[in-house]
């Protein structure tokens, strides 16, 4: 058997040898050299170009009917909806530009293609291209630049609702910890040389402020419809704290206290009712029941979105959005630092 292998391989490659030669000598009978490129040539090459644009534009336009299933659902804050409005309006012009350039790209390949007749114009510069090409992509680049600098303005200023819930996210190689205020609505001091025990987060336990805040893992919970301040830590290294879901993100710094803050419009239980939730995760748990793996549901997540070591994959907290009766229920039955610290 492995004897006929070999004399196959042996009689294609004597095959293709002499196939070859054939091409190699059949170029000998033609009247030009095989470099010269006639009409006939760059008349195939032009049909074929244009013809080549719209299965290019048939494939860019079946990609995005196909894998605009696999895109996150709608956003679930009051700002993320106008991120979501800013990015719709980038991609349609975006999609624009590129239909518009890659059609004359195309269709100049095909129109100017060679031919013994015309000869190619000498063309060195144009004003009036240089302007138009110049002034018009910087007023498209403006608008979209103020309305981007507008809503970040708007979604990066300080909290002022006297209603607000106030969170801090502790992160550190590779966990989150969540902390909240007390019934005097502020966070109590920290000092990382406290770090350690039950002291995760490191504070400070001579600071009174902070005897009734409540310290959460593994999952927080916030209300729907009320502004939610985060205030930000890192112990190690630089993290960022992403929650895709609401299109909010802010890096957490060694050192320094970075915040943001959004208003929560859809309760978790709300998005897993959702139609394009279902759907989305239908196709999750039908890829996890290939590897055996449990279905599972849908949750809001707290990520990193920063390459923070060798674990960053696995840094990820749940966060559950409940009506206001829900989350006063489950504030209830945490426990304050101190009584935490003093076992």
């Amino acid at each position: 058997m492995n004897f006929l292998v070999l004399l196959t391989i042996v009689l294609l490659i004597i095959a293709g040898h002499q196939l070859l030669r054939v091409i190699e000598l059949s170029r000998g009978l033609k009247k030009t050299k095989e470099w010269h490129i006639t009409d006939s040539d760059n008349n195939s090459m032009g049909k074929a170009m244009f013809a080549f644009m719209f299965v290019f534009f048939a494939f860019f336009i079946w990609q995005c009917m196909r894998w605009n299933e696999r895109a996150l659902p709608g956003a679930a804050s009051i700002h993320g909806e106008k991120i979501d409005t800013l990015w719709d309006y980038n991609m349609y012009l975006c999609v624009f530009v590129f239909f518009v350039t890659n059609f004359f790209l195309f269709y100049f390949a095909y129109k100017y293609r060679g031919n013994k007749k015309t000869q190619a114009t000498y063309f060195p510069h144009d004003n009036r291209l240089e302007m138009a090409w110049t002034i018009v992509p910087a007023i498209v680049l403006a608008f979209v630049i103020i309305f981007g600098l507008k809503y970040w303005n708007e979604i990066t200023d300080t909290a002022t609702d006297p209603n607000r819930v106030t969170i801090e996210l502790y992160a550190k190689q590779f966990d989150w910890t969540a902390r909240y205020t007390g019934k005097d609505g502020k966070l109590g001091l920290t000092d990382y040389r406290q770090i350690g025990g039950t002291n995760s987060v490191g504070q400070d336990t001579t600071d009174a402020s902070g005897f009734d805040d409540l310290i959460v893992k593994n999952e927080f919970h916030i209300p729907v419809g009320r502004e939610i301040e985060f205030k930000m830590r890192s112990r190690d290294v630089l993290h960022s704290a992403y929650m895709p879901h609401f299109r909010a993100q802010m890096n957490c710094v060694p050192g320094m206290i970075t915040e943001f803050k959004f208003v929560p419009t859809k309760t978790t239980a709300q998005m897993r009712k959702d139609p394009y939730v279902i759907k989305m995760m239908a196709g999750i748990n039908n890829q996890r029941a290939k590897f055996n793996k449990e279905p599972i549901e849908f949750d809001y997540l707290l990520l990193c979105n920063k390459i923070c070591g060798a674990s960053h994959y696995n840094m990820q907290m749940n966060l559950v959005v409940d009506t206001e009766a829900d989350y006063k229920a489950w504030i209830a039955k945490q426990k304050a630092f101190k009584t935490v610290a003093s076992k």
